[in-house]
Protein backbone atom coordinates (compact mmCIF):
# COMPACT_ATOMS: atom_id res chain seq x y z
CA UNK A 1 0.00 0.00 0.00
CA UNK A 2 2.06 3.21 -1.12
CA UNK A 3 -0.70 5.80 -2.37
CA UNK A 4 0.21 9.15 -0.76
CA UNK A 5 -2.51 11.84 -0.99
CA UNK A 6 -1.22 15.75 -1.51
CA UNK A 7 -2.67 18.54 -0.62
CA UNK A 8 -1.33 21.74 -0.99
CA UNK A 9 -3.01 25.21 -2.02
CA UNK A 10 0.24 25.63 -4.83
CA UNK A 11 -0.06 23.79 -7.57
CA UNK A 12 3.72 23.34 -8.63
CA UNK A 13 4.13 22.21 -4.74
CA UNK A 14 2.10 19.34 -5.19
CA UNK A 15 3.24 18.88 -8.77
CA UNK A 16 7.18 18.56 -7.62
CA UNK A 17 6.30 16.52 -4.14
CA UNK A 18 4.15 14.05 -6.79
CA UNK A 19 7.02 13.97 -9.39
CA UNK A 20 9.56 13.52 -6.40
CA UNK A 21 7.11 10.55 -4.75
CA UNK A 22 6.25 8.57 -7.83
CA UNK A 23 10.08 8.53 -9.08
CA UNK A 24 10.45 6.86 -5.87
CA UNK A 25 7.69 4.20 -7.07
CA UNK A 26 5.06 5.42 -4.69
CA UNK A 27 1.42 6.47 -6.31
CA UNK A 28 -0.22 10.10 -6.02
CA UNK A 29 -3.11 11.72 -6.02
CA UNK A 30 -3.49 15.49 -5.80
CA UNK A 31 -6.03 17.99 -4.03
CA UNK A 32 -5.86 21.93 -4.12
CA UNK A 33 -8.01 22.39 -1.15
CA UNK A 34 -10.06 20.67 1.39
CA UNK A 35 -13.15 20.15 -0.67
CA UNK A 36 -11.02 18.30 -3.44
CA UNK A 37 -9.02 16.69 -0.30
CA UNK A 38 -12.44 15.41 0.91
CA UNK A 39 -13.39 13.64 -2.05
CA UNK A 40 -10.34 12.14 -2.98
CA UNK A 41 -10.58 10.26 0.91
CA UNK A 42 -13.93 9.16 -0.30
CA UNK A 43 -12.82 7.55 -3.07
CA UNK A 44 -10.40 5.36 -0.98
CA UNK A 45 -8.26 5.72 2.08
CA UNK A 46 -4.29 6.89 1.28
CA UNK A 47 -1.96 5.19 3.04
CA UNK A 48 -0.49 8.82 4.11
CA UNK A 49 -0.98 12.15 2.92
CA UNK A 50 0.71 15.53 2.82
CA UNK A 51 -0.86 18.20 3.98
CA UNK A 52 -0.53 21.88 4.04
CA UNK A 53 -1.52 23.98 7.10
CA UNK A 54 -2.45 27.00 5.16
CA UNK A 55 -4.96 26.69 1.90
CA UNK A 56 -6.49 29.54 0.24
CA UNK A 57 -10.19 29.84 -0.27
CA UNK A 58 -10.54 26.59 1.30
CA UNK A 59 -13.58 26.21 3.68
CA UNK A 60 -11.02 23.93 6.58
CA UNK A 61 -7.32 24.57 6.99
CA UNK A 62 -4.94 22.30 7.24
CA UNK A 63 -5.58 21.66 11.02
CA UNK A 64 -9.30 21.40 10.47
CA UNK A 65 -8.92 18.24 7.93
CA UNK A 66 -6.41 17.06 10.31
CA UNK A 67 -8.48 17.16 13.10
CA UNK A 68 -11.67 15.56 10.75
CA UNK A 69 -8.79 12.70 9.53
CA UNK A 70 -7.86 11.63 12.64
CA UNK A 71 -11.04 11.58 14.26
CA UNK A 72 -12.53 9.54 11.42
CA UNK A 73 -9.54 7.37 10.15
CA UNK A 74 -6.86 7.65 12.73
CA UNK A 75 -5.02 4.90 11.24
CA UNK A 76 -3.78 7.12 8.48
CA UNK A 77 -0.16 8.82 8.73
CA UNK A 78 -0.32 12.52 8.55
CA UNK A 79 3.07 14.54 7.56
CA UNK A 80 2.30 19.26 7.74
CA UNK A 81 4.02 21.22 5.59
CA UNK A 82 3.59 24.92 6.17
CA UNK A 83 5.87 28.06 4.78
CA UNK A 84 4.25 29.94 7.79
CA UNK A 85 5.45 27.37 10.51
CA UNK A 86 6.26 28.69 13.99
CA UNK A 87 6.52 25.98 17.08
CA UNK A 88 2.58 26.62 17.87
CA UNK A 89 1.21 25.42 15.24
CA UNK A 90 3.52 22.08 15.04
CA UNK A 91 2.72 21.71 18.67
CA UNK A 92 -1.25 21.79 17.75
CA UNK A 93 -0.42 19.46 14.96
CA UNK A 94 1.54 16.86 16.75
CA UNK A 95 -1.37 17.04 19.44
CA UNK A 96 -3.87 16.62 16.76
CA UNK A 97 -2.32 13.55 15.81
CA UNK A 98 0.28 14.36 12.93
CA UNK A 99 2.98 12.56 12.75
CA UNK A 100 5.40 15.09 11.88
CA UNK A 101 5.99 18.44 10.93
CA UNK A 102 8.33 20.36 8.22
CA UNK A 103 8.65 23.59 7.26
CA UNK A 104 8.73 25.02 3.71
CA UNK A 105 11.05 25.36 2.00
CA UNK A 106 11.71 21.94 2.82
CA UNK A 107 14.64 19.64 2.09
CA UNK A 108 13.79 16.82 -0.49
CA UNK A 109 15.65 13.82 1.84
CA UNK A 110 14.08 15.25 5.00
CA UNK A 111 10.93 14.81 3.28
CA UNK A 112 11.10 11.42 2.10
CA UNK A 113 13.28 10.25 5.05
CA UNK A 114 10.00 11.52 7.60
CA UNK A 115 7.70 9.76 4.27
CA UNK A 116 9.84 6.16 4.81
CA UNK A 117 9.26 6.64 8.75
CA UNK A 118 5.63 7.42 8.47
CA UNK A 119 4.85 4.54 6.22
CA UNK A 120 6.97 1.99 7.98
CA UNK A 121 5.33 2.91 11.19
CA UNK A 122 2.19 2.60 9.80
CA UNK A 123 3.30 -1.00 8.42
CA UNK A 124 4.31 -2.03 12.00
CA UNK A 125 0.71 -0.73 13.72
CA UNK A 126 -1.67 -2.90 10.69
CA UNK A 127 0.54 -6.03 11.48
CA UNK A 128 0.49 -5.53 15.29
CA UNK A 129 -3.08 -5.01 15.19
CA UNK A 130 -3.51 -8.01 12.70
CA UNK A 131 -1.11 -10.28 15.45
CA UNK A 132 -3.64 -8.86 18.66
CA UNK A 133 -6.48 -10.20 16.09
CA UNK A 134 -5.50 -13.47 16.00
CA UNK A 135 -5.81 -13.42 11.77
CA UNK A 136 -4.40 -16.42 11.20
CA UNK A 137 -5.81 -17.47 8.08
CA UNK A 138 -8.73 -20.46 7.71
CA UNK A 139 -10.46 -21.43 10.48
CA UNK A 140 -11.20 -25.45 11.16
CA UNK A 141 -13.50 -27.25 12.94
CA UNK A 142 -12.73 -30.75 13.50
CA UNK A 143 -15.23 -33.38 14.48
CA UNK A 144 -17.82 -35.79 12.93
CA UNK A 145 -20.22 -36.58 15.51
CA UNK A 146 -23.61 -35.82 15.47
CA UNK A 147 -23.05 -33.35 18.46
CA UNK A 148 -20.58 -31.55 16.56
CA UNK A 149 -22.82 -31.86 13.27
CA UNK A 150 -25.44 -29.84 14.65
CA UNK A 151 -22.94 -27.16 16.15
CA UNK A 152 -21.61 -26.77 12.69
CA UNK A 153 -25.04 -26.55 10.35
CA UNK A 154 -26.19 -24.23 13.06
CA UNK A 155 -22.84 -22.31 12.54
CA UNK A 156 -23.23 -22.85 8.92
CA UNK A 157 -26.35 -21.13 8.78
CA UNK A 158 -25.70 -17.76 10.55
CA UNK A 159 -22.52 -16.95 8.49
CA UNK A 160 -24.33 -15.04 5.88
CA UNK A 161 -26.19 -12.71 8.16
CA UNK A 162 -25.61 -9.92 10.20
CA UNK A 163 -27.48 -11.47 13.10
CA UNK A 164 -26.21 -10.64 16.59
CA UNK A 165 -24.96 -14.96 17.93
CA UNK A 166 -24.66 -16.10 21.19
CA UNK A 167 -22.29 -18.96 22.23
CA UNK A 168 -23.06 -21.07 25.21
CA UNK A 169 -21.29 -23.98 26.81
CA UNK A 170 -18.12 -24.89 29.54
CA UNK A 171 -15.07 -23.29 29.09
CA UNK A 172 -12.54 -24.55 27.09
CA UNK A 173 -14.97 -26.06 24.61
CA UNK A 174 -14.16 -24.14 21.23
CA UNK A 175 -16.56 -20.95 21.48
CA UNK A 176 -13.90 -18.64 20.06
CA UNK A 177 -13.20 -21.22 17.48
CA UNK A 178 -16.62 -20.77 16.79
CA UNK A 179 -16.70 -17.25 16.34
CA UNK A 180 -14.03 -16.92 14.22
CA UNK A 181 -15.50 -19.81 11.88
CA UNK A 182 -18.50 -17.62 11.50
CA UNK A 183 -16.07 -14.45 10.82
CA UNK A 184 -14.16 -16.44 8.56
CA UNK A 185 -17.40 -17.83 6.21
CA UNK A 186 -19.27 -14.40 6.42
CA UNK A 187 -18.99 -11.78 3.81
CA UNK A 188 -16.68 -9.80 6.75
CA UNK A 189 -14.01 -12.34 6.39
CA UNK A 190 -11.69 -9.76 5.05
CA UNK A 191 -11.87 -7.25 7.85
CA UNK A 192 -11.17 -7.54 12.02
CA UNK A 193 -12.06 -9.84 13.99
CA UNK A 194 -11.45 -8.35 16.95
CA UNK A 195 -11.76 -10.35 20.50
CA UNK A 196 -11.82 -8.63 23.58
CA UNK A 197 -11.51 -11.10 27.02
CA UNK A 198 -14.33 -8.75 29.08
CA UNK A 199 -12.49 -11.37 32.31
CA UNK A 200 -9.10 -9.83 31.92
CA UNK A 201 -9.83 -6.19 31.77
CA UNK A 202 -9.61 -4.35 35.03
CA UNK A 203 -13.76 -2.43 35.30
CA UNK A 204 -11.85 0.55 35.17
CA UNK A 205 -10.03 0.42 31.89
CA UNK A 206 -12.54 -1.21 29.83
CA UNK A 207 -14.36 1.99 28.54
CA UNK A 208 -11.21 3.54 27.32
CA UNK A 209 -9.80 0.11 25.94
CA UNK A 210 -13.44 -0.10 23.93
CA UNK A 211 -14.31 3.03 22.83
CA UNK A 212 -10.70 4.53 22.97
CA UNK A 213 -9.77 8.14 23.84
CA UNK A 214 -9.65 11.66 22.84
CA UNK A 215 -6.68 13.91 25.31
CA UNK A 216 -5.11 16.74 24.55
CA UNK A 217 -1.13 15.20 25.26
CA UNK A 218 -1.51 12.23 22.71
CA UNK A 219 -4.23 13.22 20.42
CA UNK A 220 -6.58 10.22 19.04
CA UNK A 221 -6.41 6.99 20.58
CA UNK A 222 -8.65 3.96 18.76
CA UNK A 223 -10.29 1.45 20.72
CA UNK A 224 -11.22 -1.77 20.35
CA UNK A 225 -14.57 -1.45 18.46
CA UNK A 226 -12.96 1.38 16.17
CA UNK A 227 -10.42 -1.43 15.01
CA UNK A 228 -13.35 -4.04 14.42
CA UNK A 229 -15.11 -1.36 11.96
CA UNK A 230 -16.74 -3.04 8.81
CA UNK A 231 -15.73 -6.73 10.88
CA UNK A 232 -16.49 -8.14 13.89
CA UNK A 233 -16.43 -7.92 17.31
CA UNK A 234 -16.25 -10.78 20.04
CA UNK A 235 -17.07 -10.78 23.41
CA UNK A 236 -15.67 -13.52 25.23
CA UNK A 237 -17.63 -14.23 28.72
CA UNK A 238 -19.84 -11.31 27.96
CA UNK A 239 -21.16 -11.61 31.95
CA UNK A 240 -17.89 -10.32 33.03
CA UNK A 241 -18.91 -6.28 31.36
CA UNK A 242 -18.47 -4.36 34.49
CA UNK A 243 -22.41 -2.82 34.84
CA UNK A 244 -21.63 0.58 33.79
CA UNK A 245 -20.21 -0.78 30.65
CA UNK A 246 -23.44 -2.52 29.50
CA UNK A 247 -25.57 0.07 29.46
CA UNK A 248 -22.98 1.83 26.76
CA UNK A 249 -22.58 -1.47 24.97
CA UNK A 250 -26.73 -1.58 24.68
CA UNK A 251 -26.12 2.21 22.97
CA UNK A 252 -24.23 0.80 20.31
CA UNK A 253 -25.96 -1.95 19.49
CA UNK A 254 -28.99 0.70 19.08
CA UNK A 255 -27.11 3.50 17.05
CA UNK A 256 -23.65 2.14 15.67
CA UNK A 257 -22.43 5.01 17.61
CA UNK A 258 -20.52 5.66 20.39
CA UNK A 259 -18.30 9.00 21.91
CA UNK A 260 -14.28 8.21 22.54
CA UNK A 261 -13.58 9.14 26.14
CA UNK A 262 -12.90 12.26 26.50
CA UNK A 263 -14.27 13.31 23.11
CA UNK A 264 -17.48 14.95 22.34
CA UNK A 265 -17.47 14.06 18.59
CA UNK A 266 -19.69 10.74 17.78
CA UNK A 267 -17.87 8.06 16.08
CA UNK A 268 -19.75 5.73 13.25
CA UNK A 269 -18.86 1.91 12.88
CA UNK A 270 -20.43 -1.02 11.14
CA UNK A 271 -20.38 -4.16 13.21
CA UNK A 272 -21.23 -7.61 13.77
CA UNK A 273 -21.49 -8.60 17.50
CA UNK A 274 -21.02 -11.91 18.76
CA UNK A 275 -20.76 -12.82 22.38
CA UNK A 276 -19.65 -15.65 24.43
CA UNK A 277 -20.54 -17.04 28.07
CA UNK A 278 -20.41 -20.32 29.81
CA UNK A 279 -22.66 -18.68 32.84
CA UNK A 280 -26.40 -18.61 33.65
CA UNK A 281 -27.10 -15.18 32.16
CA UNK A 282 -30.62 -15.15 33.06
CA UNK A 283 -29.55 -15.94 36.51
CA UNK A 284 -27.24 -13.29 36.69
CA UNK A 285 -30.22 -11.26 35.50
CA UNK A 286 -32.10 -12.21 38.42
CA UNK A 287 -29.14 -11.64 40.66
CA UNK A 288 -28.52 -8.21 39.19
CA UNK A 289 -25.64 -8.44 37.49
CA UNK A 290 -26.30 -8.38 34.22
CA UNK A 291 -28.62 -5.89 32.06
CA UNK A 292 -31.79 -7.65 30.69
CA UNK A 293 -32.09 -5.52 27.50
CA UNK A 294 -28.65 -5.89 26.23
CA UNK A 295 -28.97 -9.51 26.85
CA UNK A 296 -32.03 -10.09 24.50
CA UNK A 297 -30.05 -7.68 22.06
CA UNK A 298 -27.36 -10.28 22.20
CA UNK A 299 -28.75 -13.25 22.00
CA UNK A 300 -30.80 -12.81 18.87
CA UNK A 301 -29.52 -16.67 18.05
CA UNK A 302 -28.05 -18.85 20.67
CA UNK A 303 -25.56 -21.62 19.30
CA UNK A 304 -24.92 -24.15 22.01
CA UNK A 305 -20.66 -25.31 21.62
CA UNK A 306 -21.00 -29.15 22.86
CA UNK A 307 -18.76 -30.00 25.62
CA UNK A 308 -15.92 -33.12 24.88
CA UNK A 309 -18.12 -34.92 27.15
CA UNK A 310 -20.73 -34.32 24.70
CA UNK A 311 -18.40 -35.78 21.43
CA UNK A 312 -16.36 -38.55 23.11
CA UNK A 313 -16.47 -39.90 19.20
CA UNK A 314 -14.38 -36.84 17.78
CA UNK A 315 -11.65 -37.46 20.85
CA UNK A 316 -9.25 -39.57 18.69
CA UNK A 317 -9.82 -37.43 15.81
CA UNK A 318 -9.46 -34.24 17.40
CA UNK A 319 -5.95 -35.64 19.16
CA UNK A 320 -4.46 -36.68 16.01
CA UNK A 321 -5.36 -32.96 14.76
CA UNK A 322 -3.65 -31.54 17.52
CA UNK A 323 -0.54 -33.53 17.05
CA UNK A 324 0.02 -32.55 13.33
CA UNK A 325 -0.90 -28.72 14.39
CA UNK A 326 2.02 -28.87 17.35
CA UNK A 327 4.14 -30.44 14.87
CA UNK A 328 3.66 -27.90 11.96
CA UNK A 329 3.84 -24.69 15.12
CA UNK A 330 6.28 -25.83 16.79
CA UNK A 331 8.57 -28.82 15.82
CA UNK A 332 7.12 -31.48 18.33
CA UNK A 333 7.69 -34.96 16.80
CA UNK A 334 4.96 -36.73 14.17
CA UNK A 335 3.56 -39.60 15.50
CA UNK A 336 1.00 -41.74 15.12
CA UNK A 337 -1.60 -42.13 17.75
CA UNK A 338 -2.88 -45.83 18.97
CA UNK A 339 -5.97 -47.36 18.91
CA UNK A 340 -5.18 -48.18 22.34
CA UNK A 341 -4.51 -44.75 23.50
CA UNK A 342 -7.37 -43.14 21.34
CA UNK A 343 -9.82 -45.44 23.17
CA UNK A 344 -8.24 -44.69 26.25
CA UNK A 345 -8.81 -40.76 25.93
CA UNK A 346 -12.26 -41.38 25.03
CA UNK A 347 -12.82 -42.65 28.56
CA UNK A 348 -11.15 -39.98 30.16
CA UNK A 349 -13.06 -37.26 32.14
CA UNK A 350 -12.07 -33.72 30.10
CA UNK A 351 -13.33 -30.40 32.69
CA UNK A 352 -11.24 -28.61 30.52
CA UNK A 353 -12.81 -30.00 27.23
CA UNK A 354 -10.71 -29.21 23.82
CA UNK A 355 -8.44 -26.51 25.07
CA UNK A 356 -7.52 -29.67 28.14
CA UNK A 357 -6.87 -32.22 25.33
CA UNK A 358 -4.80 -30.30 23.29
CA UNK A 359 -2.45 -29.98 26.60
CA UNK A 360 -2.29 -33.19 27.04
CA UNK A 361 -1.54 -34.40 23.86
CA UNK A 362 1.19 -31.36 23.89
CA UNK A 363 2.51 -32.89 26.85
CA UNK A 364 3.25 -36.53 25.69
CA UNK A 365 4.74 -34.98 22.79
CA UNK A 366 6.94 -33.23 24.97
CA UNK A 367 7.73 -35.53 26.97
CA UNK A 368 7.91 -38.57 25.10
CA UNK A 369 11.11 -40.15 23.81
CA UNK A 370 10.27 -42.70 21.42
CA UNK A 371 9.01 -41.91 17.51
CA UNK A 372 6.39 -44.72 17.99
CA UNK A 373 2.97 -44.62 17.96
CA UNK A 374 2.25 -42.64 21.28
CA UNK A 375 0.85 -45.81 23.97
CA UNK A 376 -1.89 -45.69 27.00
CA UNK A 377 1.39 -45.95 29.32
CA UNK A 378 2.20 -42.07 28.15
CA UNK A 379 -1.58 -40.63 28.66
CA UNK A 380 -1.63 -39.05 32.20
CA UNK A 381 -3.91 -41.23 34.17
CA UNK A 382 -5.20 -38.16 36.97
CA UNK A 383 -1.92 -38.31 38.93
CA UNK A 384 -2.29 -42.41 39.28
CA UNK A 385 1.50 -44.27 39.27
CA UNK A 386 2.12 -45.97 36.21
CA UNK A 387 4.96 -48.51 36.21
CA UNK A 388 5.03 -52.51 36.72
CA UNK A 389 1.69 -52.14 38.14
CA UNK A 390 0.23 -50.73 34.58
CA UNK A 391 -2.03 -53.60 33.89
CA UNK A 392 -3.14 -53.65 37.47
CA UNK A 393 -6.88 -52.20 38.15
CA UNK A 394 -7.40 -49.66 41.42
CA UNK A 395 -10.49 -50.08 42.95
CA UNK A 396 -12.02 -46.68 44.13
CA UNK A 397 -12.33 -46.79 48.13
CA UNK A 398 -16.53 -46.89 47.58
CA UNK A 399 -16.06 -50.05 45.08
CA UNK A 400 -13.74 -51.75 47.30
CA UNK A 401 -16.20 -51.62 50.32
CA UNK A 402 -19.36 -53.21 48.33
CA UNK A 403 -20.10 -56.69 47.81
CA UNK A 404 -19.57 -58.55 44.82
CA UNK A 405 -22.53 -58.40 43.39
CA UNK A 406 -23.26 -54.78 44.06
CA UNK A 407 -19.97 -53.80 42.96
CA UNK A 408 -19.92 -56.00 39.80
CA UNK A 409 -23.48 -53.85 38.71
CA UNK A 410 -21.76 -50.59 39.42
CA UNK A 411 -18.95 -51.16 37.87
CA UNK A 412 -20.96 -52.71 34.64
CA UNK A 413 -23.23 -49.68 34.72
CA UNK A 414 -20.18 -47.60 34.57
CA UNK A 415 -18.47 -49.09 32.05
CA UNK A 416 -21.03 -49.14 29.34
CA UNK A 417 -22.58 -45.64 30.06
CA UNK A 418 -18.49 -45.06 29.27
CA UNK A 419 -18.25 -46.86 25.90
CA UNK A 420 -21.85 -46.17 24.88
CA UNK A 421 -21.01 -42.45 25.02
CA UNK A 422 -17.94 -43.17 23.65
CA UNK A 423 -19.26 -44.57 20.05
CA UNK A 424 -21.93 -41.59 20.09
CA UNK A 425 -24.95 -43.52 21.78
CA UNK A 426 -24.49 -46.30 18.61
CA UNK A 427 -25.19 -49.46 19.94
CA UNK A 428 -24.49 -51.97 17.66
CA UNK A 429 -20.73 -50.41 17.86
CA UNK A 430 -20.75 -50.59 21.63
CA UNK A 431 -21.97 -54.24 21.22
CA UNK A 432 -19.22 -55.31 18.90
CA UNK A 433 -16.36 -53.65 20.75
CA UNK A 434 -17.77 -54.82 24.74
CA UNK A 435 -18.13 -58.33 22.90
CA UNK A 436 -21.78 -58.73 23.53
CA UNK A 437 -24.88 -59.88 20.88
CA UNK A 438 -26.67 -56.64 20.36
CA UNK A 439 -29.85 -57.99 22.50
CA UNK A 440 -27.88 -59.42 24.77
CA UNK A 441 -26.52 -55.55 25.22
CA UNK A 442 -30.21 -54.32 25.30
CA UNK A 443 -31.33 -56.66 28.18
CA UNK A 444 -28.24 -55.66 30.15
CA UNK A 445 -28.72 -51.95 29.46
CA UNK A 446 -32.29 -52.59 30.75
CA UNK A 447 -31.39 -54.58 34.08
CA UNK A 448 -29.21 -51.30 34.76
CA UNK A 449 -31.16 -48.71 34.22
CA UNK A 450 -29.47 -47.51 31.53
CA UNK A 451 -31.39 -45.49 28.61
CA UNK A 452 -30.21 -43.24 25.92
CA UNK A 453 -31.24 -39.68 24.67
CA UNK A 454 -30.72 -37.48 22.42
CA UNK A 455 -28.47 -34.45 24.10
CA UNK A 456 -26.97 -31.34 21.41
CA UNK A 457 -27.83 -33.58 18.01
CA UNK A 458 -26.03 -36.46 19.74
CA UNK A 459 -27.37 -39.79 21.29
CA UNK A 460 -26.45 -39.92 25.20
CA UNK A 461 -26.70 -42.79 27.93
CA UNK A 462 -27.79 -42.27 31.15
CA UNK A 463 -29.00 -43.71 34.14
CA UNK A 464 -32.75 -43.80 33.97
CA UNK A 465 -33.39 -41.85 37.46
CA UNK A 466 -37.32 -43.07 37.52
CA UNK A 467 -36.18 -46.31 37.36
CA UNK A 468 -32.94 -45.88 39.40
Amino acid sequence: MSDILIVDDERDIRELISDILEDEGFTTRRAGGSEECMAEIGKGLPALMILDIWLKDSAMDGIDILSHVKREHPEVPIVIISGHGNIEIAVAAIKQGAYDFIEKPFNIDQLMVVIRRAMETSRLRRENLELKRGESGAVEMIGECGAFRTLKGQLDKVTKSNGRVMLTGNPGSGKETAARYIHAQSDRAGAPFVSVSCASVAPDQMEEILFGRETDGRGVEPGLLEEADGGVIYFDEIADLPEGTQSKILRVLVDQKFQRVGGTEKVQVDLRVISSTGRDLEAEIEAGNFRQELYHRLNVVPIHVPSLEERREDIPLLARYFIEELHESQGLPLRSLSDEAGALLQTMPWPGNVRQLRNVVERILILGDSPDPIATKEIPAGGEAQGSDEDRVILSGSLATLPLREARELFEREYLLTQINRFGGNISRTANFVGMERSALHRKLKSLGVVTSNKSGARVAHVNEAEG
